[in-house]
């Protein structure tokens, strides 16, 4: 499904703001009921843009709908629930944050835990 949507988005919609769309994962429900689609675009640069691309998709989410149908011959076809997945922007940072608690423990000086009682781990 996830192929298709992507297909659909870049060639059938005909919508600019599609153009530059990502399908990063799906989710659907047992019953068939509903797919949750998780977006992202290199074109969204703002909060503003990304509200606007997933309103337009909800706005098309009939047409991509029938379309799903029709191209995957399914019986029943889920409803669509666009929704913005902002780890492609957010994923350099928790890179940066993961190769500096890396230097951080090779350098020894990593924060203490707390142990399940409470205590300072390594204190008792």
């Amino acid at each position: 499904m996830r192929e298709e949507l992507s297909r659909i988005l870049l060639r059938g919609a005909g919508d600019p703001r599609f153009d530059l769309v990502s399908i990063t994962d799906v989710r659907v429900s047992r019953d068939l009921s509903v797919a949750d689609v998780y977006v992202s675009s290199l074109s969204a640069d703002s909060d503003a843009d990304r509200v606007g691309l997933v309103d337009a998709l909800r706005n098309a989410a009939g047409f991509i709908r029938s379309e799903v149908a029709q191209r995957l011959g399914m019986r029943r076809t889920p409803r669509l629930r666009f929704h913005y997945d902002d780890l492609l922007e957010s994923g350099p940072r928790l890179e940066a944050l993961i190769d500096e608690a890396v230097a951080r423990g090779a350098r020894g000086d990593t924060p203490r835990m707390k142990d399940e009682r409470g205590a300072r781990s390594g204190q008792g």
